[in-house]
């Protein structure tokens, strides 16, 4: 077969050109350090680097919400615990003024003075923000829940926050629960108990894991081992009628009164406690679901690391093997390229 000047021509600029634009992209892969630099250099590599870094840019979204609900949630429970602390106190001196022995009618007008105190404390607290949002409020989180004395203008609404694709959480707990008892059991439970669940669970387990339940009246007894038996009612202690009314037996120095306000005390503490658990099994779900998220965000980028990366050293080893076939390509063009009959006429 002949081969025309053209042919030998055309044949030298392919190779160059084919040379010279493996070496460019080569070039800048050094540049980037990206082996991928656009799809069409690996197709199957870009669709799941593109699907790696999806999951990052949500992982790390998720990773926000729930750094917001832990701050929500953290001052809530600071809160539950300064609820308890006020309790706790004022069943103190309930029971100082609960016997004639070490109590007169003066020693109860002072001490009510004190429980008014704690009365304000704790609405105060049904009152605290974070920010510009009411803690206790329900949705209503732009005014105060509660009044002066004690009356509750918010609602039963919880805000909750996605922290991955399946699952969201309540951040907040509406005052009316907390302070009021609306909407949830209340109970006392032993003190050697094991730990304290949430009452919604205790009931729906009861039967499973503690034997069947009986229900007189407005009470549930859940039965079981002697550590973990229960009674609980199905209404709830208003916590500001409690100290309010234990403020009145004070004043008017009725000691049936005082003693009597001692097991409503116990009544709201393990209801303030019982939020402040399920404020904390919260907090734990958050907790958990970080970790797994963030191991997420390191995986997915570790991920797209090994696909789109450059390997250096192999870098390295194709620039130069490329540019000495760019310069073998260069020097063999001559000798393909014969002079032609006008180099002669020259």
């Amino acid at each position: 077969m002949r081969i025309a000047d053209k042919m030998a021509l055309n044949q030298v600029n392919a190779g160059i050109q084919k040379n010279r634009s493996e070496l460019a992209d080569l070039q800048n892969q050094a540049a980037t350090q990206k082996r991928v630099n656009k799809p069409s250099d690996d197709p199957l590599a870009a669709t799941r680097v593109l699907s790696a870094r999806t999951n990052v840019n949500a992982n790390q979204q998720f990773i926000k919400n729930i750094n917001q609900a832990k701050t929500f949630l953290e001052f809530s429970d600071q809160s539950l615990g300064e609820m308890t602390e006020v309790l706790t106190r004022a069943k103190e001196l309930a029971i100082a003024q609960a016997t004639d022995a070490g109590a007169n009618a003066t020693s109860r007008t002072v001490t009510a003075t004190e429980i008014g105190q704690l009365f304000d404390q704790t609405v105060q607290v049904g009152n605290r923000k974070l920010g510009d949002r009411f803690l206790f409020g329900g949705f209503k989180t732009t005014n105060p829940p509660f009044t002066k004395n004690g009356e509750y203008s918010g609602d039963i609404g919880e805000m909750k926050v996605a922290i991955n694709k399946d699952a969201d959480v309540a951040i907040n707990m509406p005052g009316s629960r907390i302070f009021l008892g609306q909407g949830i059991r209340s109970g006392r439970v032993r003190d050697d108990a094991p730990s304290v669940q949430p009452i919604e669970a205790e009931l729906k387990n009861a039967a499973t894991l503690r034997g069947p339940a009986t229900v007189e009246k407005d009470e549930v007894a859940v039965k079981g081992p002697e550590n973990l038996s229960a009674t609980w009612r199905n209404d709830g202690t208003n916590v500001f009628n409690v100290l309010s009314d234990l403020e009145v037996s004070l004043r008017t120095n009725s000691k049936a009164g005082v003693q009597e306000s001692l097991d409503r005390l116990d009544e709201a503490l393990a209801q303030v406690v019982l939020s402040r658990a399920e404020v904390g099994s919260r907090l734990a779900t958050l907790q958990s679901g970080l970790e797994n998220l963030t191991k997420g965000v390191i995986d997915s980028k570790a991920l797209a690391s090994s696909l789109e990366d450059v390997d250096n050293f192999e870098l390295v080893s194709d620039l130069n093997k490329s540019e000495s076939t760019l310069k073998a390509s260069l020097a063999s063009s001559g000798k393909l390229i014969q002079p032609s009959l006008l180099d002669f006429l020259k």
